[in-house]
């Protein structure tokens, strides 16, 4: 990047071609302080070819050179996120089904021994009764008939407590098991992903094209992956019954603008699904109100693919396939931090690019973290620079190039109605500050000024003292 002159420089570098003047125009200026009593008025005599300009009011500015680069804003990358596979999903319904099944039948087998203990209970009840406790029976008893009906109803009932304490034992580790399959399969259902083992990418799109909303940004086994806005990146299926979100509020919102139905909030409804279908019809795909994980990306707006990392027909891992950025024109410059206070936000820019035209701007950002930049070896290898944007006025005018040098122009600083003269119609003085040769009416006098706003590109500055607009200055003859 090429070094900004700092104000101070610039006048220091002034106040050196200023004494080569002084030298030139003889020894009548190197006196100690030709002001010591007021402005001199004497007739001054150049040794050197002069020539005269006029004093007068005009806007000023000060402009700051320096080196950038024109590409597009806000790199980025999208990216295969990690998911559950649809044949995993399968096993975790399976799994699931198993476990509700088998408590099921433990719970079916739990109500018949606790039936079975409920009707010896009331048996025993009768049996034991009164005079029935101590007569004695001809069979049905557990003892060959020989043990009276009381004592065999008893036994019996001990039996079914047992059942039923076994069974209650079973249905509860059943039920464990069945929330903790029904667990895994909410899980495998929220991360449930449009890649499998055997997924390949059919389509890619070539550097340099340009996606919007609900357009097609790569296809896996055919189905495509559709570009929606959002700051939320789709981190869970989009399914029937999932808790609200921020993800589901910018689904239904992309839903509404690609005019699928009135949607709002941050809830899957009942008709989210039924726009999810529409959705999905217009694209091709399945028509089953769920959107898996992987079959969309939200990024902030319209983006343009920088680079391809996977090939056509190569398997879908997770991580990143295409390099992307937004579409906005911008011109990045790395600013020495120490001229950090010389560049505000708003400050208006001229940009010169390749072909030598230019195009206005104005500078969008100014950075607050100074990075030293690296060498070759990794170490430190220049000042500490700042990031500073500009974005230009008009982005078509800066050409279709993904990537270019440029210049920038930086308008610092603007005085209105400024009194300006030449720069090299100051002299400088023996004694410190400057002064202006002004001839009136034939006579030359030393008019003392303080010196204001530079303007570079002009050869101007600004100048305050005893002047009036009209007035005119000596100036060496180029």
């Amino acid at each position: 990047m090429r070094a900004l002159l700092s104000r101070f420089d610039r006048r220091r570098a002034l106040a050196a071609a200023g004494v080569l003047i002084v030298v030139t125009l003889a020894l009548v200026l190197v006196v100690a302080n030709p002001f010591g009593g007021g402005p001199a008025k004497a007739s001054l005599d150049n040794g050197a070819p002069t020539t005269l300009q006029t004093v007068r009011r005009r806007d000023l500015s000060s402009q700051t050179q320096v080196s950038a680069t024109l590409g597009y804003a806000d790199p980025s990358t999208i990216a295969v996120a990690p998911g559950t596979a649809p044949s995993n999903v399968q096993q975790a319904q399976a799994a699931a089904a198993t476990a509700e099944a088998a408590l099921a039948d433990d719970t079916n087998a739990l109500d018949q021994a606790r039936a079975a203990l409920d009707g010896d209970a009331r048996k025993l009840s009768v049996d034991c009764a009164g005079s029935n406790a101590a007569e004695s029976g001809n069979g049905g008893g557990a003892n060959g008939g020989n043990a009276p009906p009381c004592a065999a109803d008893s036994q019996s009932v001990e039996t079914e407590r047992q059942n039923v304490a076994s069974n209650t034992s079973k249905v509860q580790a059943d039920a464990r098991m069945a929330a903790s399959a029904s667990a895994a399969l909410a899980q495998a259902q929220a991360s449930a992903s449009v890649v499998g083992p055997t997924s390949s990418y059919t389509m890619l799109p070539p550097v340099g094209r340009v996606v919007g909303r609900g357009g097609t940004l790569y296809a896996i086994g055919g189905q495509p992956v559709i570009l929606l806005y959002g700051a939320v990146p789709q981190w869970r299926a989009f399914t029937p019954g999932m808790a609200p979100g921020r993800d589901v509020a910018e689904l239904n919102a992309n839903l509404r603008a690609l005019g699928y139905g009135a949607l709002a909030g941050d809830a899957f409804t009942a008709a989210t699904e039924a726009a999810v279908e529409r959705f999905q019809a217009a694209h091709g795909l399945s028509t089953t109100g769920s959107l898996l994980l992987g079959s969309v990306a939200f990024e902030p707006g319209a983006i343009r693919v920088t680079s391809v990392t996977p090939t056509a027909g190569s398997p879908v891992q997770a991580g990143p396939v295409l390099g992307i950025t937004s579409v906005r024109r911008v011109v990045a410059i790395e600013l020495d931090a120490s001229q950090q206070s010389s560049v505000e936000v708003g400050d208006s820019v001229v940009i010169t690019l390749p072909d030598n035209s230019t195009t206005p701007g104005r500078v969008s950002y100014v950075g607050t973290v100074a990075t030293a930049p690296s060498d070759q070896n990794g170490g430190g290898g220049g000042s500490p620079t700042i990031e500073v944007d500009v974005t230009p006025d008009h982005p078509a005018a800066t050409g279709r190039l993904d990537q270019a040098p440029v210049d920038v122009s930086i308008t610092t600083e603007t005085v209105k109605n400024a009194l300006v003269v030449p720069v090299n119609a100051l002299l400088a003085l023996a004694g410190g500050g400057y002064a202006l040769e002004v001839v009136t009416a034939g006579v030359h006098t030393l008019v003392g000024v303080t010196v204001g706003l530079f303007d570079d590109a002009d050869g101007i500055v600004q100048v305050t003292g005893s002047l009036q607009p009209g007035q005119r200055v000596v100036v060496p003859s180029e």
